[in-house]
């Protein structure tokens, strides 16, 4: 029981205090006065609340009992519990305060205790209980059976009384549906003639000779199935079963389970890796991936790096050598992202491989230019180290080394062509037709002079002429010719395009005539070694030369945009596909520079050592993933992958200063 507590006010006035207390008589209960003893003695005035019980001597003498209630502190509160009778989450108000902080469960009861006399006359009952059941069974009312006829009952498992639940549930009955659909009626034709009894005979006639000529076309097949039969049952060799199709795809298909996985870090460095360290600074990183290479490449210069344009993870690499000393014929790789270790085809040629270019619609035809002037159209499906067709004297080959290979789109006609260049100074367009390579000289490279006039070529010959001024003459003539180094066509003008010289020179050209140069450029003193337009931007290209600077241009102006100064010869260059403002190029010292002009238009956003005594050549952007082909003069092909801040895209190319 409760009682409502005394409760009294004490109120301060001024000079006063008041003093909290109380007797158990009468007095205790009234207001008292206290006269101070002295001046100095504060008075006090007790003042009774309002609301105060008057309570007797029995009521002040009663005890109160408390009630004390244990809390569980890590109880839950507001705990809710699915109920699978009403499908929905309820609040459970009871909630379990026991807090067991020690718990331990014995296993020995004393004999004479209560507790085992109840387990002894549990465990008879359940014997008696289990008697009367066999007994039952056997159908015998007697208790009295004998022991072995009880033995021969096999006792039944009981339950497990101590943890038994029961669980049903209820399945969705599936609904049927009926679906019925009404057809057109058949076309019908109606069809009458007459026959005479001579055409009746015919057709008796020629049916009997053509159930005699199948009959016998069945058994020459029946024949041959026999003898395939017996070829098929024939127990193969050894050498017929490693050199056999099913035997290569197999072979090829565990080469790449094991490549995979022992490349495993890299693949997952391919697919996943980010650098971090990109989110607190603008510049960016190249991530080394795979290298490929092979030991008849080895100590080879790689001349021409191609994605395939359908399967992005296959691309060619072509091998030769730059140097007029060192021809000792070239080779032709096809390799795979999947399969670094060896490539998927291998070409080989007598003449070192100077340029390679798969046909954009046809990915399966590769064009190849060599050293000695041959240009060649190989088919990787079918395996063969022969090219399907080749140029030769007859047909317009180059005199000198073909520099750049490029494939036209495919014509209304069905027509394949391609153009190549070269340093007897012609740039050639070539048509496969009927089997064989026709060739047309769509630009002459005539050279120019210091003042920017164009050397004319004497054509005019005399019959009477001696064969010594016929010897000047065609002597003039190759002078008169600037070899070409490279070339490009503007990717949405088809006809128009820009080749590079040996000289420094750029000259813009169109396939629709030849006579002139459209524009020239003087923007390097050395030999342009890579001219590549822009993707997005349908006015710039970009320029490489041995004069170690990489240079932007607009192609209606004369002078360049910009400028970027590399400090080594520069191999070869190449836009981003995904972003018209990014570039790469490399140099002779190793290095691999990446441009974002939208970030930074005067340094490099990477600038990142790949190789050691090496020269890189040639680079190639993959079309559809952040990795970067380069190879180098040892005959060695990297893969590197871009950071974030290197393959941030952009369709728009902002100049502004």
């Amino acid at each position: 029981m409760t009682a409502k507590r005394q409760r009294s006010t004490l109120r301060r006035t001024t000079g006063t205090a008041t003093k909290k207390g109380g007797k158990k008589d009468s007095a205790a209960h009234q207001d008292t006065h206290h006269a101070p003893t002295n001046e100095f003695e504060l008075q006090q005035t007790f003042i009774e609340a309002e609301d105060k019980l008057n309570l007797n001597e029995e009521e002040l003498e009663m005890v109160h009992s408390r009630l004390l209630e244990a809390v569980n502190p890590n109880a839950s509160k507001n705990r809710a519990v699915y109920s699978f009778e009403e499908k929905v989450f309820k609040i459970e108000p009871i909630q379990d305060q026991v807090a067991i902080h020690f718990a331990f469960d014995s296993v020995i009861v004393r004999k004479d205790s209560e507790e085992a006399k109840e387990m002894y006359d549990e465990e008879e009952k359940r014997r008696l209980a289990l008697e009367e059941k066999k007994l039952a069974q056997l159908g015998m009312a007697d208790k009295e059976a004998s022991s072995k006829e009880l033995d021969d009952v096999n006792e039944d498992q009981l339950r497990n009384q101590f943890n038994c639940s029961h669980r049903a549930t209820q399945t969705y009955i599936n609904d049927f549906k009926q679906d019925s659909m009404n057809t057109d009626d058949p076309p019908t034709r109606e069809f009458s003639d007459n026959a005479t009894q001579w055409q009746i005979y015919d057709c008796y006639v020629k049916m009997m000779a053509d159930q005699k000529d199948k009959k016998d076309d069945d058994d020459a097949a029946d024949d041959v199935a026999d003898d395939k039969n017996i070829d098929d049952f024939r127990e193969k060799t050894a050498d017929e079963i490693m050199y056999s199709e099913e035997m290569t795809k197999t072979v090829k298909l565990v080469e790449r389970m094991i490549n995979q996985n022992i490349n495993e870090e890299l693949l997952e460095d391919f697919k996943f890796w980010e650098d971090e360290s990109d989110k607190y600074k603008e510049e960016g990183s190249l991530l080394p991936l795979w290298r490929f290479s092979n030991d008849k490449t080895n100590k080879k210069h790689v001349t021409g790096i191609c994605w395939n344009p359908h399967y992005h993870d296959l691309f060619a690499v072509s091998f030769g050598s730059y140097e007029f000393t060192k021809q000792n014929g070239g080779v032709i790789c096809c390799y795979s992202l999947k399969n670094p270790s060896y490539p998927e085809y291998m070409f080989t040629t007598k003449s070192g491989v100077t340029a390679i270019d798969f046909h954009p619609q046809h990915a399966s035809l590769l064009a190849a230019g060599m050293y000695d002037g041959t240009v060649a159209i190989y088919d990787i499906r079918t395996g063969s180290n022969e090219p399907i067709i080749k140029s030769n004297v007859r047909t317009g080959k180059h005199t000198d080394a073909v520099w750049q290979i490029r494939w036209d789109q495919e014509t209304i006609s069905g027509s394949l062509t391609f153009f190549s260049v070269s340093s007897d100074g012609r740039v050639t367009s070539w048509t496969l037709a009927k089997n064989e390579l026709q060739h047309t000289d769509i630009m002459y490279l005539k050279r120019e002079s210091l003042n920017g006039e164009v050397v004319q070529q004497n054509d005019e010959t005399s019959s009477n002429v001696s064969k010594k001024s016929e010897a000047k003459e065609q002597q003039q003539a190759l002078h008169s010719l600037s070899g070409g180094t490279c070339f490009d066509f503007n990717k949405n003008v088809k006809h128009l395009f820009v080749v590079g010289t040996e000289d420094g020179l750029m000259h813009q050209c169109s396939k629709a005539y030849n006579s002139q140069y459209l524009n020239t450029y003087h923007g390097h003193h050395l030999a342009v070694y890579a001219v590549k337009w822009n993707y997005h931007h349908e006015q710039l290209f970009l320029s490489g030369s041995a004069d170690w600077s990489v240079k932007l241009w607009d192609y209606k102006k004369n002078e360049p945009l910009l400028q970027f100064d590399l400090g080594a010869s520069v191999g070869d260059i190449a836009w981003a596909p995904f972003s018209a403002s990014v570039f790469a190029a490399v140099t002779d010292d190793g290095r691999v520079h990446v441009y974002d002009l939208n970030k930074n238009k005067h340094d490099a956003v990477c600038d990142q050592l790949v190789v050691r005594k090496a020269k890189l050549t040639h680079l190639a952007f993959n079309p559809s993933s952040p990795i970067l082909l380069v190879g180098d003069d040892k005959g060695l092909v990297q893969a590197v992958k871009l950071s974030p801040n290197l393959k941030i895209g952009s369709q728009k190319l902002d100049l502004s200063p």
